[in-house]
């Protein structure tokens, strides 16, 4: 359930084509954004994720009890959708709330994680690894511009995220009627093949968020879209990470 909110975006709800619309241009250049004040504060992000999600994980390992996790990971998952609305419509409040955003989904993935560690070990630092893998071969390609974010590649990626979001509503609504869908969680090979396609556009929407980010620095953007720029790379790479772990899960069934 945590990752279908997440998955809830267009292309990403922290940076879109109007992310730097109407946006003051800072006079001095220390007041405006930068590449490497955005990879900085990503990276602080993450290290906030990872260390959040040090505490579920260790509860669970030591009593092997999914209560255990059941608060933090509920306070994650609200917390942390409240925290994404807010910094999503008052770019502004990015400074102050990316961190403890940050906080809060590690509390969800901390939790998860282990759950599935505990059934399936050697999963979660698999999942990370291809996530950090996916992240760094698409920034050289990026950088090297084997892959471009032209406006056709965008409507393609933001078009299928868009068909992912509406396939997890749809199949939410059906389980509240209590209506099956085994393909969403099963080992079979269309349940495969369809995380596949999901983490291939969840890999996509990095690019689309590279370039956002690029284009906000070369605009001149306020410093404090650093943090806006941060927050949405931290969005992709944690609905990337669930999806690579629910993929995997799945082929550990087999």
């Amino acid at each position: 359930m945590a990752n279908d909110l997440m998955n809830v975006k267009s292309g990403n709800p922290g940076l879109n084509d109007r992310t730097f619309n109407g946006l003051p241009r800072p006079a001095l250049e220390s007041e405006r954004m930068t590449l490497q004040g955005t990879i900085n504060k990503s990276f602080l992000a993450l290290i906030v994720l990872m260390a959040a999600a040090l505490y579920p994980w260790s509860q669970f390992m030591d009593s092997g009890d999914p209560a255990v996790v059941a608060a933090p990971m509920i306070v994650g998952l609200i917390g942390g959708l409240v925290a994404a609305l807010i910094i999503s419509f008052r770019p502004t409040t990015a400074p102050y709330l990316v961190l403890p955003y940050a906080a809060l989904e590690g509390l969800v993935l901390g939790g998860l994680s282990a759950i599935l560690e505990r059934k399936y070990p050697g999963i979660a630092i698999q999942a990370t690894a291809l996530t950090f893998g996916v992240l760094a071969a698409l920034l050289i390609a990026y950088k090297a511009r084997l892959i471009q974010a032209t406006a056709r590649f965008k409507a393609i990626v933001i078009g299928g995220t868009l068909a992912i979001a509406l396939f997890y509503l749809v199949t939410m609504v059906l389980g509240l009627f209590h209506v099956a869908t085994p393909f969403m969680n099963d080992a079979s090979p269309l349940s495969i093949g369809i995380s596949l396609v999901i983490v291939g556009f969840a890999s996509l929407n990095l690019v689309l968020d590279f370039d956002l980010i690029e284009t906000g620095v070369n605009q001149g953007a306020p410093r404090y879209m650093e943090w806006y720029g941060a927050f949405g790379l931290l969005v992709t790479l944690v609905w990337l990470y669930m999806e690579i772990l629910r993929l995997l899960s799945k082929i550990r069934q087999r």
